[in-house]
Formats: C-alpha cells, structure tokens, sequence
C-alpha cells in the first residue's frame, strides 16, 4: 500500500543526504519522482545535502496546491512513481494535507523530510500535521552530536555564537556560517535549556579560573 512517510531529525542528521539516495535508488530502478522542496541553502529550486551533492526540486511557494500541482503534470503525460518533499518542516499543513491527499487518491507514495521543531523547541506547523497523518514517522539513526559529544535533539538559533530565542520562525541559515552571522547549531537538550553553544562553551573554557584561597600561614 502507497504511504506517506515523514523521515525527521535534527539539523545536520543526513535527512536531506537520504532523501538524494531515496531518488537515486528508484530512479536507477527506472522509476520517476516528483522532488518538491522549500528554501533549500543551495538556492531556489534544488534539493541538496552538505556532503556536495545536488539535484533539481521544484520550488514550493506559498498557497501552492500539491495535489493539483501533481494531477496538472499528470494530465499533461507526466509520470510520477513517488514525491519526494525535503525541508517539509516549512511547509503549510493544508500543503502536508494535499500530500497526504496524494498518497490516498493517487496511490503513489510520499517520502518527506524534515526538521520537527525549530530554534525555540516549538513545533513547526508542518511537521506538526506530518505527525498527526503520516503512516510512519522514521526518526533518522544518523546521530548528530552536540558540542559536548552527547546526541543533539535540539535545533538552536547563533547569532555570533550566541544563542537566541526570539525572532522569526522561519530565517535561512545553515550549521557553517561565518562567526558574525545568523546561523544554527545542534545541541543537547541541556545545553539547548543553559543556552551553551560552542562558542559559549569556548568562552567560559578561557576564562580565567577563580584564585585558589591560600591559607594564612602567619
């Protein structure tokens, strides 16, 4: 039976490096996917993982109805085996319903990928209705860690190195990003609740210790 499967992880976990090899795996079978994607860090209309690899999506706006989107291609002699939809996270639930609405009607599987929650550990609204339809929710076993070596569960938002947690939702950025800018980091859950990115963690490393008390010895 055709499923709509939602693939979740943190920031930096190889969600979007699986999504490619999903891709690659049926299209070597000679099947045909549909890639959908939203605010990728390589630019409008790609699909990419930070191990370099890259390959065509289609661009997902606001207000846009996959499900029509789908059955328009459809109708105009296109094919379409399976979807695929990377950075899912940013996708509006009625969009998460159209694709739920594809699986069930259309019979053609949906893998999607993304984050669960954002900087402030709030759900994003589509990975939220991914959650309350999916047919599976895999939790990818590509453990990424902490600046402390423990397994990140949380998404944090740097600016300078500083963790923040007020803003918008949504802000493009990515886990390399020059030392002055807007950028995320993976932390623990106790880091993520002490604020303690790396950078802080460098900082309080470096200061210096507290003099030791030495003892009267008049």
């Amino acid at each position: 039976m055709p499923e709509l499967v939602f693939f979740s992880g943190t920031m930096d976990c190889g969600k979007s490096t699986l999504a490619l090899q999903i891709e690659h795996n049926r299209s070597a079978r000679g099947l045909v996917g549909m890639i959908f994607t939203r605010d990728d860090r390589a630019g409008e209309g790609k699909l990419s993982s930070r191990l370099g690899l890259v390959t065509d999506a289609v661009e997902v706006e606001d207000g846009v109805d996959l499900y029509a989107y789908l059955v328009d291609q459809l109708s105009r002699g296109g094919r379409a085996d399976y979807v695929i939809a990377d950075e899912a996270q940013f996708l509006a639930p009625e969009q998460i319903d159209q694709l739920a609405r594809v699986v069930d009607d259309l019979e053609i599987d949906v893998y999607a990928f993304g984050i669960t929650t954002d900087f402030r550990s709030k759900l994003f609204p589509g990975s939220q209705r991914l959650v309350e339809l999916a047919d599976r929710v895999e939790v990818l076993q590509v453990e990424a860690l902490c600046w402390c070596g423990a397994r990140a569960t949380h998404n944090a938002r740097t600016v300078g190195g500083v963790m923040v947690m007020e803003g918008a939702q949504v802000v493009v950025g990515d886990v390399d990003h020059a030392a002055d800018e807007i950028g995320y980091e993976v932390l623990c859950r106790r880091h993520h609740r002490r604020r303690m990115t790396a950078a802080s963690a460098r900082a309080a490393a470096l200061s210096p210790d507290v003099l030791p008390v030495v003892p009267d010895r008049r």
